[in-house]
């Protein structure tokens, strides 16, 4: 594809290079060779730019000039990923059912599926136009569906779960699962207890390999449109979760945790049930939420505090023993 091409196609603007200059593929700064495309978004990658092969760099607006063509965009990540998806289009699947798949009679299907091996799909399961099932996904009796999903081999739907369009389930995924309720009887046995409520999944959410989404014994268990979970993630029963909200790997929610629109849980981030998250709060790795986190708020630590506080206390925790001995010595 010519540089000019992609340009066009990312609304970029080339700077000191030939339009005509053929890029077949896209690489890391320090990886890339002639013919290649790559970015800088990090500035701590400034240098590399000024010696990487690649044929062409997407920088910032604002970006000092390099000898390399350049092509300045507004958001050069995002811009890159734009880039990605015109060398890598997505696999096609035929439309289709695969013989060993079983698809209740019930069970109503739009248009243009494709329905591969051993796939299950129970009694009133309704799916929308241009879904993709892949080996041995399981959707269970009742559950609701739109346009465009897609589902990886191995990932579950439970029972009555609603899914919204465009939503994409790596492998592994259980949406939906019995979430860890259980009474104490007087005889120091565990009861279960039902968790019937539906999980319920807005439109544009993906979901990564291995994460469970429980559901409730009352109320709902909701991700609100174009949140994206990570790999290893539990969502736990009667959780919400709001739009466009990242949760990470190895996050863990308690059951009835509250995260609001965009707000970002970076990875082996805990909350404590019944906390709520704000809107555009970010949690620092390995930090645990026991309290409410105020919207916008910067937090680290368990328990999480205010991301400067916490600077503040671990650049005392080295001192503490010789601070111990001075505070004995003066005793």
């Amino acid at each position: 594809m010519k540089l000019s091409a992609i340009a066009s196609a990312l609304g970029a603007r080339l700077e000191n290079g030939s339009p005509e200059t053929e890029i077949h593929g896209l690489n890391g700064i320090d990886q890339a060779q002639p013919g290649e495309l790559t970015f800088v978004s990090n500035p701590k990658y400034a240098v590399a730019a000024k010696t990487t092969k690649a044929s062409a760099v997407i920088v910032s607006e604002d970006f000092p000039p390099i000898p390399t063509a350049m092509l300045r965009a507004k958001d050069p990540y995002l811009s890159f990923a734009q880039a990605l998806e015109l060398f890598h289009l997505p696999l096609r699947y035929a439309p289709g059912v695969h013989p060993t798949a079983v698809v209740h009679t019930s069970a109503k299907i739009g248009a243009h599926a494709h329905i591969g091996p051993y796939v299950v799909i129970d009694e009133g399961v309704e799916i929308g136009a241009n879904a993709v099932l892949l080996a041995h996904v399981v959707i269970y009796r009742g559950t609701k569906i739109g346009s465009n999903f897609f589902a990886h081999a191995h990932a579950v739907v439970r029972e009555n779960c609603r899914i919204g369009s465009n939503v994409l389930l790596q492998n592994g995924v259980v949406i939906g699962g019995d979430g860890f309720g259980f009474a104490k009887t007087p005889d120091g046995h565990w009861h279960k207890i039902p968790q019937p409520a539906p999980v319920v999944i807005g439109d544009n959410v993906e979901v990564q390999a291995n994460s469970c989404i429980d559901r409730a014994s009352v109320g709902e268990t909701t991700i609100g449109r174009g949140t994206k979970i990570d790999n290893l993630v539990q969502v736990g029963h009667g959780s919400r979760v709001g739009e466009d909200a990242l949760l990470c790997a190895q996050v863990g929610l308690a059951g009835s945790t509250e995260i609001g629109d965009r707000a970002i849980l970076t990875g082996q981030v805990g909350v404590v049930g019944h906390c709520k998250v704000g809107e555009n709060a970010i949690v620092t790795p390995q930090s645990g939420v026991a309290n409410d986190v105020p919207a916008g708020a910067l937090v680290s630590g368990a328990p999480a505090v205010d991301h400067k506080a916490w600077l503040k206390y671990s650049a005392i925790l080295p001192r503490l023993p010789e601070i111990a001995r001075a505070l004995r010595k003066k005793e």
